[in-house]
């Protein structure tokens, strides 16, 4: 592949980059500073057929995002962006509405369209008109990004981006209260490098907001919950429920129609994949994620809607 290289349009699945965690803000010369949406990732390939929307996993998602497909129609054929697909609710990120919104079938998709419109913040252009851009700088993307999307305007939107660390700290003090998790920390001379760690995350705090998909054990004392995490789709099994929480959790499944007909698997902290029966949407839980050599994912509360408390 070359920096202007048009050998072969990128087709999903495409491994996107990632971020290392940080404990304090980077400074220094030569970086660039984003917000950090509290969303689900997606790629986005305008194709000469139509589009294909592909999450973090590289599932397809398309058929659950009937809004962002017709906008992203808009875009000039061989397109291809990174971002993060967010819904605004009251001024602030929803993400158990994201996740709604990407658990839906393809007959409910149109209509929680309407009620729950997807924005999508596009923080990298990784394909224009055929050409891969990947090896070029992140200044130079980010350039051509803005100037493809700035006349199009939302649902399909670049993310703010600030230089000055200065202004980058404020936004950073600002986030909690529209719902955002942090800052991703970008050099202004890298390349897009798919699958690996380069960026890096500031995070406003350790405990972020997850959705409840299912869980293992008893329905009226789970041993843990099924959850899917911001940033990606695929679900993970939490670390075992305190008591407190198995009972908690149990007396929310008792709600008539809450536990699912389904089930699934999940990758479970040391024991691999486990099966797990699923739930209807509407739980969310707070969780602490830390990772050492494995992540392991710590529900701290439930987050119970009024009807089930």
């Amino acid at each position: 592949m070359t920096p202007r290289g048009r050998a072969r349009p990128l087709r999903p699945p495409l491994k996107v980059a990632l971020a290392a965690p940080v404990g304090e803000l980077p400074r220094g010369a030569g970086l660039a500073y984003e917000p950090k949406f509290d969303g689900h990732r997606m790629v986005v390939f305008r194709t000469a057929d139509g589009a294909l929307l592909q999450a973090r996993s590289g599932r397809i998602v398309t058929a659950a995002f009937p809004d962002l497909d017709e906008a992203a129609r808009r875009l000039p054929v061989g397109t291809v962006l990174d971002g993060e697909v967010v819904v605004w609710h009251e001024g602030r990120t929803d993400f158990a509405a994201v996740q709604r919104r990407a658990a839906a079938a393809p007959a409910r998709a149109p209509s929680l369209a309407r009620r729950l419109p997807a924005s999508y913040a596009a923080f990298d252009l990784l394909a224009e008109a055929g050409e891969d851009l990947r090896l070029l700088p992140y200044r130079e993307r980010r350039a051509r990004l803005v100037a493809l999307l700035g006349p199009l305007g939302p649902p399909l939107q670049p993310v703010p981006m600030t230089q000055d660390a200065e202004e980058a700290a404020v936004w950073f003090d600002r986030l909690p209260a529209i719902g955002l998790e942090g800052l991703v920390v970008k050099r202004l001379d890298e390349p897009y490098r798919g699958g690996m760690r380069a960026w890096r995350k500031l995070r406003h705090t350790d405990a972020h907001d997850a959705v409840v998909v299912g869980f293992t054990g008893p329905a009226a004392r789970p041993s843990a919950l099924v959850l899917v995490l911001p940033d990606d789709d695929a679900p993970v099994v939490s670390a075992p429920l305190s008591p407190a929480l198995r009972a908690q959790a149990g007396a929310a499944l008792k709600a008539p129609g809450r536990v699912g007909e389904g089930t699934g698997t999940a990758v479970a902290t040391g024991l691999g994949e486990v099966g797990y029966r699923e739930v209807t949407p509407g739980l969310a839980a707070e969780v602490e994620r830390v990772t050492t050599r494995h992540a392991v994912t710590t529900v701290l509360r439930l987050r119970i809607p009024a009807e089930l408390s």
